[in-house]
């Protein structure tokens, strides 16, 4: 294929979508999460629900993601759209060297992966990159951002074939800022998240106990927590309404986007903008724990050992983002998204493949993920289409 040809390589029909556990093996004994967690609770009391996720979830040696990268996929505990296939890679290629084109074609340039898990999705998107053009694969940076030592020794491994193209890092400190983009694929919905309660009227924080119980304190009313609510309106909200508000936005992207220059910050995730998000009939909010492609509530039950995320407030990021001069070009559920994205793929009929096909239902079809997850675009100092101020009710 012609390197200035727009259209991405699809996968070799023999290929299998069905993606090997990079390792089987068990984890080094270390203490629980639930022991580290009663120690916490002993020498402050009661812990806000954030400082439960951070150790239930990524304590370096505890830690639900520290383990072996076994989570995800038919026999992990939950489905993404890496899951079906590298299908998901080719068309977020094709999103990211049309951004080069249209971006005066930067040399260098950089990709930057948050949560890269496996870096399965890497491998996929790359696998593609390379075969698109010439020049923008030579002055390409692949970037990931991987705190857990376990996940970046994982995406080291899978990575090796693209060794002179990768950089994988503990943090964004040890990246040059260059123009790019930044991305994550359901890395949003793993943020720490406070759990809130109305109650008596007023919000009150949900905090862990040491008998192994979510209790309501007061709220600081000078504290970050505090300042959020202020964008919830609560009068409409029934009493014991209980929900979760994330207050880390505007650190994460400041991180994130300190990495580029110029660029675009690209999420991928379930959720939902705010006025959907606080609805009055969302009575216990969309805090789920996921093991073995099973559901529950209670995210107490096993620290360490289970997914626990919530959904995604849109607009909530948005407006961390519009703090660091990122507005929103694009809100849109995914089956949307990758339908524009493959429109030169259906156009040239080069989705006729069997597989292939499954592949783009599975991630499109509003019956799968098409519907259940969106697509946010945030490009630094553009101006945001009406529309899309409208979904997000910022208009």
């Amino acid at each position: 294929m012609p390197v200035s040809d727009p259209v991405p390589p699809l996968p070799n029909p023999a290929d299998s979508f069905d993606y090997p556990n990079l390792s089987q093996s068990a984890t080094p004994s270390s203490p629980s999460a639930h022991l580290k967690i009663l120690s916490q609770i002993k020498n402050q009391g009661p812990i806000p629900f954030p400082d439960f996720l951070q150790t239930s979830l990524y304590d370096p040696s505890c830690g639900y993601y520290a383990k072996q990268p076994t989570q995800v996929g038919h026999t992990g505990d939950f489905f993404t759209s890496v899951s079906a296939g590298p299908l998901f890679g080719t068309l977020l290629a094709s999103r990211f060297l049309d951004w080069w084109q249209t971006n005066n074609q930067p040399n260098p340039w950089r990709i930057l992966e948050i949560g890269a898990h496996t870096g399965q999705l890497a491998h996929d998107i790359l696998s593609s990159l390379q075969n698109l053009n010439l020049l923008a694969w030579q002055s390409l940076q692949y970037s990931i951002i991987e705190p857990l030592p376990l996940l970046r020794s994982s995406q080291a491994n899978l990575l090796q074939p693209f060794a002179d193209k990768i950089t994988i890092t503990q943090s964004h400190e040890n990246l040059t800022p260059i123009p790019g983009i930044a991305f994550g694929n359901e890395i949003l919905d793993a943020l720490p998240f406070h759990l809130i309660k109305k109650i008596s009227g007023s919000w009150q924080e949900l905090h862990v106990s040491n008998d192994w119980k979510l209790i309501p304190l007061e709220i600081n009313p000078n504290s970050q927590l505090a300042e959020t609510l202020t964008h919830i309106p609560s009068d409409h909200l029934p009493e014991n309404y209980q929900t979760e508000v994330r207050t880390c936005f505007l650190p994460f992207l400041r991180d994130i986007s300190s990495t580029l220059t110029n660029g675009l910050l690209l999420f991928l995730d379930y959720g939902f903008a705010s006025p959907e998000y606080y609805d009055p009939y969302r009575t216990s909010g969309t805090l789920r724990t996921f093991s073995k492609h099973r559901a529950a509530e209670n995210p107490l039950e096993s620290p360490g050992e289970i997914d626990i995320t919530a959904h995604v407030d849109f607009t909530a990021l948005t407006r961390a983002a519009a703090q660091l001069n990122y507005f929103p070009t694009t809100f849109t559920n995914q089956g949307s998204y990758l339908t524009k994205l493959a429109a030169p793929l259906i156009q040239s009929n080069l989705l006729s493949n069997p597989k292939i096909i499954a592949n783009f239902q599975t991630l499109t079809h509003p019956a799968h993920l098409g519907s259940r997850f969106h697509a946010i675009e945030l490009s630094k100092n553009s101006p945001s289409p009406p529309q899309v101020l409208h979904r997000l009710a910022l208009d």
